[in-house]
């Protein structure tokens, strides 16, 4: 047990790599990675931006699967140790309230995010435009779809593990029709999962950070420390050769959570390997989990690389507050509550 305590439950048998003494910075990389490749399973070309958590001893995860015709949904995937996985044939079978068959049109980079005793999948879908699609499950077995959040268009949506004041809270980001502007990230909050207001502005893109230059997004699940919520996100700069994707971290106020307590000025972890540098979309980085440990403090980080594989990194909850306390800048009115 560290300084700072994670109000999580206990995982001894999460994947786990210490730190190599060539590592630089927080956050270092699974040696063995990627942990998913191409061609995972029949029909589907590549698996990446997914997401997994811990279920009756071992773990089950919901993936972003793009299949041989290009069209991405969500297939279920199950492993004993979090590296290794494997994966039903079918995508998941959407119903809805009745029971009956709910597909959605396409689906990709989910969350699955577990509140009380329910597990939530919030991902991007097609409603008339990128908007967010929700379902709820207790066994991995029966799905259902819950309506559509908000109105397009939007992505990155990312459920509190809790409800604050008794409410849900998700994160997004308000989008357009293209990928480039409304770069920054907001908070809404629900009683019931249907109706969403108390809409707050939490995290704009980075000024001066070329790195998040151009839009973030909310990645994993907030992780709650005595720190605030650890929150790990993408950042997005554009160059002359294409976008690039990198992962960023900050802390927010656990009661305020519009508020940004500390915010790394850096990127915690860049396009550097072949696997995030080459394939489908080069130069991307993309945070959708973590696993995390509250006895030993230790955090397993999921991403998804170049649009084509998954990949796992690892940090503890003492260095990565240490790193993004020491490197914190302020962006804009971030340490604001997002009402103006």
């Amino acid at each position: 047990m560290g300084e700072i305590k994670m109000y999580a439950d206990n995982l001894p048998n999460m994947p786990w790599q210490n730190k190599p003494e060539t590592a630089i910075g927080p956050v270092w990389r699974y040696s063995e990675n990627p942990i998913i490749g191409r061609n995972p399973v029949e029909g589907v070309a590549r698996i990446f931006n997914s997401a997994v958590v811990p279920y009756e001893g071992k773990f089950i995860g919901v993936f972003r699967a793009e299949t041989n015709n290009g069209v991405p949904h969500l297939y279920l995937g199950r492993s004993e140790d979090a590296i290794h996985w494997t994966f039903d044939k079918e995508r998941i079978p959407f119903v809805n309230e009745n029971g009956e068959p709910f597909m959605p049109r396409y689906a990709y980079d989910p969350r699955l995010i577990k509140v009380e005793d329910t597990y939530y999948i919030i991902w991007c879908t097609d409603f008339y435009g990128a908007a967010l699609g929700l379902a709820k499950t207790t066994d991995f077995k029966t799905f259902v779809r819950i309506d559509n959040p908000f109105l397009p268009f939007n992505r990155n949506g990312v459920l509190f593990p809790r409800k604050l004041n008794g409410n849900f809270a998700l994160l997004s980001r308000p989008s357009d029709s293209g990928h480039t502007p409304f770069g920054d990230i907001f908070i809404s909050e629900s009683p019931d999962l249907v109706y969403w207001g108390k809409h707050k502005h939490v995290m704009t893109k980075g000024h001066g950070q070329w790195w998040q230059s151009l839009k973030i997004g909310g990645g994993a699940a907030p992780i709650e420390t005595s720190e605030g919520w650890l929150l790990f996100y993408h950042g997005v700069t554009g160059t002359c050769n294409g976008y690039v994707y990198s992962m960023g971290a900050a802390i927010l106020d656990i009661n305020e959570p519009s508020k940004v307590k500390y915010r790394s000025e850096n990127f915690i972890l860049t396009p550097e390997e072949w696997y995030e540098e080459r394939g489908f979309v080069a130069n991307v980085i993309f945070p959708c989990a973590t696993l995390h440990d509250a006895e030993t403090g230790r955090i397993a980080i999921y991403y998804g690389a170049a649009d084509s594989y998954v990949g796992l990194a690892f940090t503890t909850v003492d260095e990565i507050v240490a790193y993004v306390k020491e490197h914190h800048v302020d962006n804009a009115d971030d340490a604001t509550i997002g009402i103006i």
